[in-house]
């Protein structure tokens, strides 16, 4: 490929990522390199640069004009996809300070230092490589061995020590309810957390069309319930439970926090304590039943959700897709939430972050932070990048904050 069709690429792709085409099936084909280029954008204007030079150092300067000028263009849109992504510390922060106050700072262990706010360039670096000595990883264990593989979960906790009654971070991947695996997604926030003394929980689910809803939200409440009995024997805390998720985990974990004890969703676990102290859903499908009126909603209802998720027509089932709302499932016992989504969501509106948090604030019964994320696709929180860090270290931040005050709410310190 010649240097200015190359250019052209990056152009595209850059171009898309600050400004993606709207609408449900435009989302669906511009989230995927819309995604990578906004989080990938210090890798690939180090790629733009240099290709260029190259050219400029075997004197084809002239030659290369247009090409030379398509990459210019790129470097100023790669520029400013980091600049949003680099805005996220202080928006993020901002957010904070709305929901719980300017002095919530003063409730953590410690207030955090300016090189704990700034950009970790040097793990950026290598932005797929995710291990680290600091935790180390129980894997595979049973919660619900009638499933297979489907029904195992690891467990993150710090290692080289030993923790008891450590607060809990339960996550619940993405996927679209149809793929997804408990090792793939929320990597960066269980290290940072379990590396800091919390005891993290991964778990894999059934999964549709093989399993349709509620299969889904029913594992997650056996998770809870496997939580409840044996995070003991791990160090963590049982009392104590934070749930996070993205995308569908994102929906599973909203629906999960606003269903405490819901009889429906625990089949022979009924009388287990399924109910969650905290929730943190990232860019979530909050009106899985098209109620809002939204366009993009309903389109997501009647072409995928019920062909693909539920197996069942909405007009033969409401019921089914109401429940599964978690906007519609919002009471003054809803747990206290931070609920972040970015403005350049491909996949799941904007919007429907924005009505659930108004909901959950109508109701009055908990604090609720908003992140809204100028620039910021769908998945912005899969793989370390400048975003991704200043995600994790604002929800690390509140998770601390909570728990310090469950903490002296409860007498345990």
């Amino acid at each position: 490929m010649s240097f200015l069709r190359r250019q052209l690429v990056t152009a595209a792709l850059t171009a898309n990522a600050i400004r993606p085409v709207p609408g449900f099936r435009g989302g669906l084909a511009t989230f995927f390199p819309g995604w990578l280029t906004s989080e990938l954008a210090p890798q690939l204007l180090g790629i733009t640069a240099a290709d260029a030079a190259v050219q400029v150092a075997r004197g084809g300067a002239r030659r290369q004009r247009r090409g030379l000028a398509v990459a210019a263009a790129s470097a100023a849109g790669l520029g400013y996809l980091i600049h949003l992504a680099r805005q996220v510390q202080q928006q993020a922060e901002d957010a904070l300070v709305e929901g719980i106050g300017y002095d919530y700072v003063e409730q953590l262990d410690a207030k955090p230092t300016p090189a704990d706010l700034a950009v970790p360039w040097r793990k950026l670096v290598y932005p797929f490589r995710m291990r680290t000595d600091e935790v180390e990883v129980l894997r595979n264990l049973p919660y619900a061995p009638e499933h297979g593989r489907r029904g195992l979960l690891d467990v993150y906790r710090p290692a080289g020590r030993e923790v008891s009654g450590a607060p809990v971070l339960l996550q619940v991947h993405g996927g679209g309810w149809t793929i997804g695996n408990k090792d793939q997604q929320g990597i960066p926030l269980m290290q940072h957390m379990a590396a800091k003394g919390w005891v993290c929980v991964a778990i894999n689910y059934r999964l549709a069309p093989r399993d349709p809803f509620p299969a889904q939200i029913v594992d997650v409440k056996r998770a809870i319930a496997w939580i409840r009995e044996h995070i003991a024997e791990h160090g963590g805390d049982p009392d104590y439970i934070a749930i996070t998720g993205g995308s569908a985990g994102g929906h599973l974990t909203a629906l999960a926090a606003v269903t405490p004890n819901d009889p429906a969703y625990q089949p022979g676990f009924e009388d287990v304590d399924t109910s969650v102290q905290v929730a943190v859903p990232h860019y979530g499908v909050y009106d899985f039943a098209g109620c809002t009126g939204l366009r993009s909603a309903e389109l997501m209802r009647d072409k995928f959700l019920a062909p693909r998720i539920v197996r069942q027509r909405w007009e033969d089932a409401p019921e089914v897709f109401e429940a599964a709302s978690p906007l519609l499932r919002v009471t003054k016992e809803a747990p206290d939430f931070f609920v972040l989504h970015g403005t350049h969501d491909g996949l799941v509106s904007v919007e429907q972050a924005r009505l659930f948090v108004e909901r959950l604030r109508e109701q009055g019964g908990a604090t609720v932070v908003y992140a809204e994320l100028p620039g910021a696709q769908h998945a912005f929180d899969v793989f370390p990048s400048i975003r991704s860090s200043h995600v994790v270290r604002a929800i690390d931040r509140y998770l601390h904050w909570h728990w310090n005050g469950w903490r002296r709410e409860h007498g345990r310190g």
